[in-house]
């Protein structure tokens, strides 16, 4: 079935959904790169108008990948809840878009996740402009829990991310002191290893556990190895409380990671086994980014923003704790300069938060890419605005290990103050308790009576 569109007496023909999807989207390098974008403005707002036409029942009806070559296909249909998607069923996209405007509060976005597919919610975004985005987006809530609760109205979270790159856990045990005394920390306390050496990783995660059993802090710890070395460091008895994996849209492109579905699922139900949660049972941990599909050339010529929310359609299937999109993290060969990373954000996290996933994103670029901290500053606030669950805390917004700039602990600092936002309640508690933060969601005026300080001078040292 193809898809036209006549403006100004101009015609515009696309032979078919993915296509019409892949010259509707706002412009990024990756679909100039894999040769489907539209090739001029004039045909990109073409295919907007043609998409705003097409039926939301079009996505189930015209898979974009057969359900036969493709494991995600296969679940988002056999997912898909029409009771939820009721409400909604007779829209077309631009019809949805206006819904999702007027008519999306929060219990009604709840109610019709089951019934959105990812290509429902990648086709409304690609005719929303910005502020949609945001506007939306913020009205979605979701709520998980482990060792505290995340994404409750009025907080913001913050991953503590202290990499180091040869895994020195004096080190890492450094930044770690460093991120808690700035009230980072609550989303989870997570390293990216230089090494997925099994001895390596349980030295790493011993040396989080020992951290937060010691100084009763209610968060989780997660070393961000493959799944399978996870699996086996439970099997081993280690103190593992989330299971990481990077996700994508496609099974071709998740098994150029390693993974499939069956897989994660194993690794899910072990994790909850251990019963380590306090308040929860949510475990796993995905991170995400538009052009992973493209770089394992297994796209199937879905566009990279489609591709991404299809991902999500993975992470939903596993009740994660934390979902983010990396977003600038692949290169300018994805995500050209600051503005194609900002709306890629806004996008992912709109997305994620409309299919019901605990959004966050690394707001970050690498060093080739045009764009510089002040790009980032301005995504940071808007998807602060936007109701975005959690951000990175990185020393100094400059992580030395996977060399890419992202944000600092003094970033999510200058978010939640300028916007009122809060920490997670149990960890906001902790930190008053401790004395990091003096009673009023801001830093005490002195560090130094802080009890954990004392223990920290040794921390590390047995495992150096």
């Amino acid at each position: 079935m193809g898809y036209s569109m006549t403006l100004r007496g101009k015609t515009a023909t696309f032979p078919d959904l993915k296509t019409l999807l892949a010259k509707a989207s706002p412009l990024r390098a990756a679909d100039e790169l894999a040769g489907i974008a539209a090739e001029s403005e004039e045909e990109r707002a073409m295919a907007q108008y043609a998409l705003a036409e097409v039926p939301l029942q079009r996505f189930l009806d015209e898979p974009l990948i057969s359900p036969e070559a493709d494991e995600v296909t296969r679940l988002i249909l056999e997912r898909h809840d029409p009771a939820a998607f009721a409400p909604i069923a007779t829209l077309r996209v631009g019809e949805f878009r206006e819904w999702l405007l007027r008519e999306g509060d929060a219990d009604r976005l709840r109610s019709i996740a089951p019934g959105v597919s990812p290509e429902m919610a990648a086709a409304v975004s690609k005719i929303m402009r910005n502020q949609d985005l945001i506007a939306v987006a913020r009205r979605c809530r979701v709520v998980t829990r482990f060792r505290n609760t995340i994404g409750l109205p009025g907080r913001l979270s913050t991953r503590l991310q202290p990499n180091h790159p040869t895994d020195d856990p004096r080190g890492i045990a450094a930044s770690t002191l460093d991120g808690l005394l700035y009230g980072a920390g609550d989303a989870v306390i997570g390293i990216n290893p230089a090494t997925d050496n099994l001895d390596q990783v349980h030295t790493l995660l011993s040396l989080l556990d020992d951290l937060i059993q010691r100084h009763d802090i209610p968060t989780q710890c997660c070393v961000l190895c493959h799944v399978t070395t996870t699996m086996e460091l439970i099997r081993r008895g280690s103190p593992v409380d989330l299971v990481f994996q990077s996700i994508a849209g496609t099974e071709a492109a998740n098994q150029s990671f390693g993974v499939d579905l069956g897989m994660l699922r194993e690794a899910r139900d072990m994790a909850r086994a251990q019963n380590r949660g306090t308040v929860g049972d949510h475990v796993m941990y995905f991170e995400t980014g538009q052009g992973s599909a493209l770089s394992a050339n297994a796209h199937h010529g879905v566009d990279a923003q489609t591709c991404e929310a299809r991902a999500y359609a993975v992470a939903r299937e596993f009740e994660p704790l934390l979902v983010n999109t990396v977003v600038g993290f692949i290169g300018p060969e994805y995500l050209y300069d600051g503005k194609q990373i900002t709306r890629a954000g806004l996008e992912d996290h709109f997305c994620g938060k409309l299919l019901g996933l605990p959004m966050g994103c690394d707001v970050c670029y690498t060093n080739h890419a045009e764009a510089d901290q002040n790009d980032m500053d301005t995504l940071l606030t808007l998807l602060g605005v936007a109701g975005c669950t959690y951000v990175m805390g990185i020393p100094g917004a400059d992580d030395i290990m996977l060399a890419y700039q992202s944000t600092s602990f003094h970033d999510a600092l200058y978010l939640r103050e300028v916007l009122g936002l809060r920490p997670a309640p149990e960890f906001e508690e902790w930190l008053n308790r401790m004395g990091i933060f003096n009673g009023r969601n801001a830093l005490a005026d002195s560090c130094r009576q802080v009890p954990l300080l004392s223990d920290f001078a040794g921390l590390g040292e047995g495992a150096a």
